[in-house]
């Protein structure tokens, strides 16, 4: 099955403010993305009122009140959106994106792996601040693009502080470059690499300190980060592709298909096959 992308164009039609670079879209009531797809752009939504589920990358999240959640392009997506719920969602185009990712503090990969955070009142009533002053901006006939990048700007850095607060891990990325960097190349070449020894050659030190470095900083250990990135993506491949079992051990670089099935049991506790019926 090959997934859809759309482009910020495909959302153009409902804009309620919005320049080529940049929309802005109220949610209001039931919404529902049965099919997950991927966009080419990112974009972000602010729940004030919010019930339903909201799936990234094959794993679901209550949505709340008071929630942010975070959408990079490429990722997949679907959602449920119950009625009663009230969001402001704002979608920005990649290079537009990209003059204000920097202040996203840490890792893209990190908010990816933990793209929705609750935020405390003063929190999101500064973020909403923010997203109205976007709407206005964009709503003016001579809107300005260096203030709509600074809004943005501030967005990036009010939710980089709060997952500071509430994601000790990401503050071990900040601090130490190596472990920034191994998360990086791990998100690089975990279908071909899956050795401690291949990221440590990489990053100059030993399989044995990289381990110790992992454990320290981040309560768990190299292989087990690895691992983890493994098991996301099968995830993702069983519950939103028609390829077969044997397909993504290929896929993931795994020698047969016993060996991945093997795997995938031992880091979820049931068999890809019973997986993929539970979904």
């Amino acid at each position: 099955m090959i997934l859809p992308i759309f482009n910020i164009e495909k959302f153009r039609a409902g804009q309620l403010a919005g320049k080529e670079e940049l929309l802005f879209n109220e949610l209001h009531g039931e919404r529902h993305i049965e099919e997950p797809h991927k966009h080419d752009f990112f974009s972000i939504v602010l729940f004030e009122k919010g019930e339903g589920k909201h799936t990234i990358d094959s794993i679901e999240y209550e949505i709340e009140n008071s929630q942010v959640h975070l959408l990079f392009p490429g990722q997949l997506h679907k959602w449920d959106i119950k009625s009663g719920t009230i969001g402001y969602q704002l979608m920005a185009e990649r290079t537009f994106f990209e003059q204000f990712a920097p202040y996203f503090r840490f890792s893209i990969t990190e908010y990816q792996n933990h793209p929705v955070f609750r935020l405390a009142d003063a929190t999101f009533n500064s973020l909403l601040y923010e997203f109205k002053a976007v709407k206005e901006e964009l709503q003016k006939t001579d809107a300005q693009n260096h203030i709509i990048y600074l809004r943005a700007a501030i967005i990036a850095s009010i939710v980089s502080s709060e997952a500071e607060q509430l994601l000790s891990t990401l503050k071990a990325y900040e601090s130490n470059p190596r472990l920034a960097k191994f998360n990086t190349l791990v998100d690089q070449f975990f279908k071909e690499q899956k050795q401690v020894t291949f990221y440590a050659n990489e990053l100059h030190v030993s399989a044995n300190y990289l381990n110790t470095l992992c454990r320290k900083h981040l309560k768990t250990s190299a292989t087990q980060l690895i691992q983890q990135r493994i098991s996301t993506e099968s995830k993702r491949l069983l519950s939103n592709t028609n390829l077969s079992i044997k397909e993504i051990a290929f896929e993931l670089g795994f020698a047969d298909h016993a060996y991945f099935s093997n795997f995938f049991k031992s880091q979820t506790g049931m068999t890809p096959s019973a997986f993929r019926e539970k979904r």
